[in-house]
């Protein structure tokens, strides 16, 4: 098995005339690509960056900043990578993790990330304007493309949303993404062949900051498809980038999900071309699985994963028509997962407890946060993902919320997620989020947001239904003390529905 990336680069090889990138109205080949990435690799080199040196990337998503997130990859580097959205503090909490330097192109070299670089060197894709940095595309293409990276140094921090103020560096080996499923192609399965065989016009999009996002671009590349990335016409990315590309796969997290749905049942769209959409990023409601499934057809893919754990569960187009709506499938080839209790114990089969998670591609720690590491990594390679969960009979893994998500009620531990699933499984509702808020009374009270299923209005006697159906499973504590009905859930950067955001609009009682 070739050390990350090479697996790539043979990728790359195998078929050099092929388009690679369709971008800005033209297409990248796969040997213009590779030899964009020996290019970059000569420069950073000649920059003075080699194995284990930390470089820090925020760039756009175009076909030179893939290339430069690999050729960093050839030469060794540790990236690391600078999400969109952070502010101030988080920027420079970010690049103090022993950057040696900071990459970024034009259209993201702005002056609070320049700022909170202070001294560190900087480097850029492109005409730099008066921005002082050097320009890494100015080098001469390179003959070679010898991978100088180690098996055991960090090949990439890839950061934790935030949630608690400060995100948190994963970081993972390369061998961790040599054994990775999405890198390794000859170990392909029937299910992730199909899934990268579907992905012959992959819609990129985001940042390549982000875990999901790299990961699942390399389906595409590995299986000789094309990563489409579109251009700002003003509408929304879904479904009409759909039309427009002819896309065939993609990933999309859930409110972006209950979006796409919302045009679909207003504008006639034609998104016949999709044959694989992966949807993830937060738990996904049986009702929403449905109505998606019923507009887009046999082309929905629900997956379950972690920054620090990666991806680690499947739930395909057979298991949705099998009636495993609930579900969020098996885990992928090489992947263990084990529920256990509060303890540490191991609960048996249809036990609910806290996920912990196995695989050879796992985080090896938090970067430079040791308290962290002994509250999350455990002996054997196990790591708690803090999410709550069962498996069942067959191995199909079924979420029940997050071990921080929960809300103090009388001094009682009332956690949101399964409050979410009893209202998510209301007919009249397709999404459901609870939140927590400080309340005279109880210390803190449940407060909880429904999207309504298509063509369904919930009234005052269903929200006292599903009042009442959190009463006869969860008990007292954990009814809401409010249901609000709202059209869509706020979203954060990452596209991850946004609680802190609905937390605003409730009133605290004291």
């Amino acid at each position: 098995m070739s050390l990350f990336p090479g697996s790539l680069l043979d990728a790359l090889r195998e078929s050099p005339g092929t388009a690679a990138f369709e971008h800005a109205g033209r297409v990248v080949s796969r040997e213009e690509s590779l030899r964009l990435i020996g290019r970059l690799a000569a420069a950073l080199r000649d920059a003075g960056l080699g194995p284990g040196d930390g470089l820090a990337v925020r760039t756009s998503v175009t076909p030179e900043a893939f290339a430069a997130h690999i050729a960093a990859h050839v030469v060794g580097c540790r990236v690391v990578g600078v999400r969109p959205g952070y502010p101030a503090g988080q920027l420079a909490h970010v690049l103090g993790m022993d950057v040696g330097a900071l990459l970024v192109d034009p259209q993201t070299a702005s002056p609070d990330l320049l700022e909170a670089a202070g001294p560190i060197p900087v480097l850029s894709l492109g005409g730099t304007g008066a921005l002082e940095a050097r320009n890494l595309l100015d080098g001469p293409e390179s003959a070679t493309l010898d991978v100088t990276a180690r098996p055991g140094d960090v090949a990439l921090l890839a950061f934790t949303s935030g949630s608690t103020g400060r995100p948190k560096g994963c970081a993972v080996t390369y061998r961790a993404l040599s054994e990775h499923w999405a890198w390794q192609p000859r170990s392909w399965g029937p299910v992730a062949a199909g899934f990268a065989a579907a992905f012959e016009r992959y819609l990129l999009f985001g940042t390549l900051a982000s875990m999901v996002v790299f990961e699942f671009v390399a389906p595409c590349l590995l299986g000789g498809g094309t990563a489409v990335i579109p251009a700002d016409d003003g509408r929304p990315l879904f479904p009409y980038a759909i039309e427009r590309y002819g896309i065939t796969g993609s990933i999309v997290t859930v409110p972006r999900l209950g979006q796409m749905l919302d045009v679909l049942r207003r504008d006639t769209v034609d998104v016949g071309s999709l044959r694989a959409l992966m949807v993830s990023g937060s738990p996904l409601g049986p009702n929403r699985l449905a109505e998606a499934v019923e507009l887009l057809g046999p082309v929905v893919y629900n997956g379950y994963g972690q920054t620090e754990a990666g991806s680690v569960s499947m739930l395909t187009p057979a298991d949705i028509a099998a009636g495993r709506l609930d579900s969020v499938g098996r885990p992928h080839p090489r992947v263990e997962i084990s529920v256990r209790d509060d303890a540490g114990g191991e609960i048996g089969q249809e036990g609910n407890g806290e996920i912990y998670v196995r695989s050879p591609y796992t985080m090896s720690g938090y970067w430079g946060d040791p308290a962290e590491n002994d509250a999350t990594l455990r002996t054997g390679g196990w790591v708690r993902t803090r999410d709550l969960g069962h498996l069942d009979r067959d191995g199909y893994l079924h979420l029940d919320g997050r071990s921080r998500d929960a809300v103090m009620v009388n001094a009682m531990v009332v956690y949101a997620g399964p409050i979410e699933r009893v209202l998510a499984g209301h007919p009249d509702v397709a999404e459901a989020y609870v939140v927590g808020a400080p309340d005279e009374r109880t210390g803190e009270a449940v407060h909880a947001f429904v999207v309504p299923a298509a063509g369904h209005r919930p009234d005052g006697a269903a929200l006292k239904e599903m009042s009442a159906a959190v009463q006869d499973e969860l008990g007292e504590d954990s009814v809401p003390q409010t249901i609000r009905v709202v059209p869509a859930v706020p979203a954060d950067a990452s596209g991850k529905p946004d609680k802190r955001a609905l937390l605003k609009v409730v009133e605290p009682r004291f």
